[in-house]
């Protein structure tokens, strides 16, 4: 199934991390399958250490070397060591795909989400510490993320620009992808990826329009999210496939993919595959939690260009969303915002949890 959507032009990436599956062999027996990628975040980190034992010994040993350690200094020896090892478990994809696959991404502090030049700096240092070929460094696609992202572009860094929902924000993350490569000595050793958050929106705009409660706006329910990424997809191809990419893809650069985030369904009564099978399309990456990878290799069904269907009908959905009264603009901003605060407040938990667990263990 994975192989069969790289044939079609889509990598699959996994939305999870957690050292069990580095110690198991699980990781390499889905990338044996077919899988080209991993993401990770806060939360992620938040469910892996804080929600399991398999930090223990690790946490443990860092202490007893490193007795006065912060807890923010044994959070980064734990989520770079993990992050060290996917990067080298998915290095033959890296290395086979020519670079285009094989990346693990690590997201700066959501608490910088408004500060362009610390995440500037901090996202630089990550990359040091790191030190793999196949990171991408994660980076919001806020207002203060936008100049970063053109910067470390710039300063030959793989970039995941995250936390997008709308074509405003897509827009300026593929401008300021732009702008960075025009000061890269060699742009094809540069990678990005423009996460585009998709079932979140539909969780937003349902709520919106079972208040208005109409006909027509509930007709809407669990159709905007799709037409809201097949519209950016759209767009991805006027930039980068058009004539003004034309000269930096002779020079090498690489076109920055859309990679499609949030692709669990949030609510039971919509396809466990509605945020997938739609979106199938031509240099795209959709990065699928466990459970959605799961159900995609046991149920799922591969369309070439599924995620060009019904061109019309993607811009009529946009339209009709106005005519009942909700405004998409508004609502993708806010969920930024949520966005930036739920990643945060993962964080926070995470940094409690592991601090009673130091606490524990020391």
């Amino acid at each position: 199934m994975l192989r069969d959507l790289a044939d079609v032009g889509q990598s699959v990436w996994l939305d999870y991390i957690r050292r069990q599956i580095l110690d198991n062999g699980e990781l390499d027996s889905m990338i044996s399958d077919g899988l080209r990628g991993l993401t990770s975040n806060p939360t992620i980190f938040h469910q892996a250490i804080a929600g399991s034992d398999d930090y223990d010994s690790a946490i443990s040993a860092y202490l007893i070397e490193h007795p006065e350690a912060s807890v923010e200094e044994v959070y980064e020896h734990l989520a770079v060591a993990d992050i060290q090892r996917a990067a080298d478990a998915f290095a033959g994809v890296y290395e086979e795909t020519d670079g285009l696959d094989g990346y693990v991404s690590l997201e700066v502090s959501p608490h910088l989400a408004h500060d362009t030049e610390t995440t500037i700096s901090e996202a630089k240092r990550l990359w040091g510490v790191v030190d793999r070929p196949n990171l991408m460094v994660k980076v919001p696609a806020t207002p203060a993320g936008i100049p970063a992202i053109a910067e470390l572009v710039g300063s030959g860094i793989n970039i995941n620009a995250t936390l997008m929902f709308s074509m405003d924000h897509y827009e300026a993350v593929a401008q300021a992808y732009l702008d960075g490569l025009t000061n890269v000595a060699e742009p094809h050793r540069v990678a990005s990826v423009a996460s585009f958050f998709v079932s979140r929106v539909d969780s937003k705009i349902d709520a919106l329009l079972e208040k208005i409660g109409t006909d027509e706006a509930m007709a809407l329910r669990g159709t905007v999210a799709v037409a809201n990424s097949r519209s950016v997809y759209h767009r991805y191809q006027q930039i980068f496939e058009g004539d003004d990419f034309a000269r930096l893809r002779t020079d090498g650069a690489r076109p920055q993919r859309v990679l499609w985030a949030s692709t669990s369904t949030k609510n039971p009564e919509y396809d466990d595959l509605l945020y997938v099978e739609p979106l199938i399309g031509s240099e795209t990456v959709n990065t699928l939690p466990p459970a959605t990878l799961e159900a995609l290799v046991d149920h799922g069904t591969v369309t070439a260009g599924a995620v060009l269907d019904d061109p019309d009908g993607v811009f009529e959905t946009l339209d009709m969303l106005v005519d009942v009264g909700v405004d998409l603009d508004q609502a993708t901003e806010e969920l930024q915002v949520e966005g930036v605060q739920k990643f945060a407040a993962s964080f926070d938990e995470l940094m409690s949890a592991l601090a009673a667990e130091i606490e524990r263990l020391r």
